[in-house]
């Protein structure tokens, strides 16, 4: 083949080559043009979907203050706390395993934003009863909110003998409402804010206020798919009267383990209480001093 024919074959199959990439080229253009339009629409259907945070805190409480999150309807919460005695008590009280403080509760979804409670202790032989309500859910979409707001309002009666209280039902009440504010910062972390009111209709000396104003806060940080570490602190705000009763601000750390079909608390507290009249009014010992306490809450839920 002489080299005038060699040309004239390489400028074709040049010529060819150029056509067969520009096609190609140009169909991936208005593909990707295909794939940009789809996610456009996908993006715009997603604005229109409010997209709700779920599990700010795995259980419905903290530690032992109540969380923002509720039962949903028809799931019935059967819990169970426990709370030993203090840990410096020594070997012959086992460390505090010796005493113990039991409290439990039947907690009940109504709504999805509304809940029920009753429970009764062995601490002052109190009946309780609850109802918290679900306000505002964080989200994000079509509906952006930054914050998951409850109400709280409990009832708590005293119904111990010989304890210088009046006979009468009123003076063995005791109320509590909260602000529960919470946020879902991230996948593993999670933060509340807790204003408190208390309003106790019996004190035990007349120059003791009968209201109590604290500040909760708690914080839930997830180490695995099973575990988180929790923490919980309240500052009771009118400090005089409360220091006045040899009163502490309660402070906990603990765990929070999901094992199946419920969930298991592990709690450090200096407070041996369980109800938020008793352990953010009540509470006397001091982490300082070695008096915590160990215990646990157990909550199995049951659907209806």
């Amino acid at each position: 083949m002489n080299l005038g024919n060699e040309n004239v074959i390489i400028r074709k199959l040049t010529f060819i080559g150029i056509l067969i990439f520009s096609s190609v080229f140009c169909r991936a253009q208005e593909n990707t043009g295909s794939v940009d339009d789809l996610e456009a629409l996908l993006d715009a259907e997603t604005a229109e979907i409010t997209d709700f945070t779920t599990a700010t805190f795995k259980s419905t409480r903290i530690l032992n203050g109540h969380s923002i999150e509720r039962m949903q309807t028809g799931n019935l919460d059967f819990r169970i706390s426990h709370r030993f005695g203090s840990l410096n008590s020594g070997a012959y009280e086992l460390f505090g395993l010796d005493q113990s403080i039991t409290h439990f509760s039947l907690e009940y979804g109504i709504t999805d934003w509304m809940m029920l409670g009753i429970g009764r202790g062995n601490y002052q032989k109190a009946f309780n009863g609850f109802l918290k309500y679900s306000v505002l859910r964080q989200s994000k979409g079509k509906k952006n909110m930054p914050i998951s707001l409850s109400l709280l309002s409990s009832i708590e009666i005293n119904t111990l003998e010989n304890n210088n209280l009046e006979e009468n039902f009123n003076s063995r009440l005791t109320y509590t409402h909260q602000l529960l504010i919470a946020r879902k910062f991230t996948d593993r972390f999670s933060f509340q804010l807790a204003p408190t009111y208390i309003h106790r209709n019996t004190v035990a000396d007349s120059n003791f206020d009968n209201d109590i104003f604290a500040v909760g806060a708690g914080g839930r940080f997830k180490i695995s798919n099973w575990v988180s570490v929790n923490a919980e602190y309240y500052y009771v705000i009118n400090p005089d009267d409360f220091k006045s009763q040899d009163r502490c601000n309660v402070l906990s750390l603990g765990f929070d383990i999901e094992t199946g079909g419920h969930v298991f608390q592990i709690v450090f507290s200096n407070s041996q209480f369980m109800t938020e009249k008793a352990f953010i009014a009540e509470t006397s010992g001091n982490w300082g001093d070695g008096d915590i306490h160990f215990g646990f809450n157990i909550s199995r839920v049951f659907d209806f």
